[in-house]
Parts: C-alpha cells; structure tokens; sequence
C-alpha cells in the first residue's frame, strides 16, 4: 500500500473501529467477537448467518451498529406463509384522480435498507428464501419485468435458532455459501449477564453518537480491495481450502474420512477478503497467516458437510477446521 491517502484512511479506520466498539457498548454488553465479525463482514461486502438461541439480543445489536454506522435497517421475521413479494415489494393498482386512469405502482418492500435482518430464515419455504438470496447475490430487485438497485451498502444478516429444528427449511449448501461468515453467538459470561440484568432492568440513559456514513463505508470496501496480499498468503488460503474437499487426493485421512463435501473456491476468496479486513481494522497495512487463520472458523464452519462418521465419533465442523490448521502450514516465504 503505497499511496500515502491510502495510508492514511488505514488509519482513519482503526480509529472509527475503536470508537464503533466503544458506542456499541454503551448498549451491548460484551459480544466483541460477533461485532468484529459483522465489521469484517460488512467491509468485505460479505453477508453473516448468525446462529445463536433466543435472547442473546441479536436484534438489539443489529440495530445498534446501523445506528452508529447510520444506515437505514429493516428487520424482517420470517414465518411459513411470508410470500417473496413480502421482502422484495409488491405491484398496486392506483387511480390518477386527474385524469381517472389506473396504473400499477411498484410499492418497495422492507429489503430496500442497507441492513436487513432476516429473523429466523430457516423458517421460510425455498421460495422466499430464493427472494433473498437474489436480493444477495445481485444487489437488486426484478418485480413485474423492472429491475430496482438496492440502497448500497447492502448487507444482510440471517439468524437461525439451533433449537428448534420442527417446521423448519434448511438452507441448502449452494444458498448457505453465500453467507461470508457464519457467526455464533455464545451466551456471555457470568459477570456479562450480570451486567446486562443491570442495565436493561434500569432507565435507559445512554445516546448513541453516529460514527461513520455510508459513503466512507463505500469507500473503505473499496479501500478493502486495495490492500496488497502476498502470493504466499493467496497460496495458504487456497491449500487451506483444497485440503477440505475429500476428493482431492492429498487431502488428510481425517477429511476423508468425517467429510462428504468440503468447501468451494469461495471459501479461499472470502479467507483472503477477511485476513485484509482484519488487518486494516487493526491499522496494519497487509495481512500475515494469523488473519488467515482467524477467518477460517467463520467463513469454513458452514461449508464443511460432515459424514456419518464424523457424527458417530462426535466431531463437528469446528474441530475439523482447528485439525485443518494444524496440519496446512503457511508456505515458506522466499
């Protein structure tokens, strides 16, 4: 990074960073991770499925950060009758009182924010959940032949509760490949909830102060894109991935023998986009192995397909991507 403005804007955004942090905690207590995560994300112009039970005030910190980043949120709660037309907007009929002619009118639905949190998207049918991830994917709406651009930045978070499985739509692989990130959302600690009982049983006294607009949010994902990556990082990111997929032949015994599919290409584009994120969020100009392998639990957790033996010995996605890390190291820089 040798452009001294981009230097500098490195620098802007470590000390934004900080201050996003201290205004969200006027209200949230602990969760650093999760909104380091959803930072990172949101730089990338990634989107984050965030798993977690209820009451872990997902909600609440969802629409804090829009607070503080000022941008407009919709938060949508997905049920089994919500209809595609119900998230992307809807066709009416209106009367011009001059001259008595009817025409159609695109009303816009609640997808048209910078934020949307789409509560519970496991428990829509395909179709509507189809209606979102085009909204994702393009960073548009088709209705009624018109195409309509979404506000930028554009970024969507999902939540599935683990509990409860009964009545729900699984996400199928292709459609949770979308996701950047999938977040978990622990419960906090004992001094953590004690702290929040304080807090939200008491008169609310805090105001939130806006840190950054949408536009010098534009402008550090482009910045994002900017950050230089050795090849030697691209390299790692890519062995990291390839070792996850049990039809490669060099991959490890335990990847073939607890995974049916491993992750795809995206996976390696999205560890690289998180490590420069995460670098430039902490005011360093380039990432190293360490960014790599911080963003291989969020962004491999979901694209890894355990087998029937996996479950069998009781391993999970998590403790097959702690034996990953293991076992690729970074290759030798010259």
């Amino acid at each position: 990074m040798t452009n001294n403005s981009d230097i500098q804007a490195v620098e802007n955004l470590n000390n934004a960073y900080t201050n996003i942090k201290s205004e969200i905690a006027k209200v949230i207590i602990g969760q650093d991770k999760v909104i380091e995560q959803l930072l990172i994300s949101l730089l990338s112009s990634g989107h984050c499925l965030l798993v977690g039970v209820p009451g872990l005030a997902k909600t609440l910190l969802i629409s804090t950060l829009a607070q503080v980043l000022n941008l407009n949120f919709n938060r949508i709660q997905f049920t089994p009758d919500l209809m595609p037309s119900d998230i992307t907007g809807t066709e009416i009929i209106e009367e011009d009182h001059t001259t008595g002619k009817r025409q159609f009118r695109f009303v816009k639905g609640p997808v048209f924010a910078n934020i949307i949190l789409a509560d519970e998207i496991n428990r829509t049918p395909p179709k509507t959940q189809a209606a979102l991830l085009q909204a994702m994917q393009e960073h548009e709406v088709t209705a009624a032949g018109d195409t309509f651009k979404l506000d930028e930045p554009f970024f969507v978070l999902a939540t599935q509760n683990p509990i409860e499985q009964e009545g729900t739509y699984p996400l199928p692989e292709a459609q949770l490949d979308r996701f950047m990130f999938n977040v978990m959302v622990e419960y906090p600690s004992a001094q953590e909830e004690v702290d929040i009982v304080k807090s939200t049983t008491a008169v609310p006294d805090y105001k939130i102060d806006k840190i950054l607009s949408p536009e010098e949010i534009i402008a550090f994902q482009q910045l994002v894109r900017r950050v230089p990556v050795s090849d030697h990082l691209i390299e790692y990111a890519v062995n990291l991935v390839r070792a996850s997929r049990p039809a490669e032949d060099d991959a490890p015994e335990f990847i073939k023998n607890w995974v049916n599919w491993g992750a795809g290409p995206r996976a390696s584009q999205y560890l690289i986009l998180a490590a420069k994120t995460k670098a430039i969020l902490e005011g360093r100009p380039t990432p190293g192995p360490e960014d790599v392998r911080f963003a291989a639990y969020p962004v491999l957790r979901h694209r890894i397909v355990t087998s029937f033996n996996a479950e069998a010995d009781g391993i999970d996605s998590m403790e097959i991507i702690k034996r990953l890390l293991e076992t690729v190291k970074p290759p030798k820089q010259d």
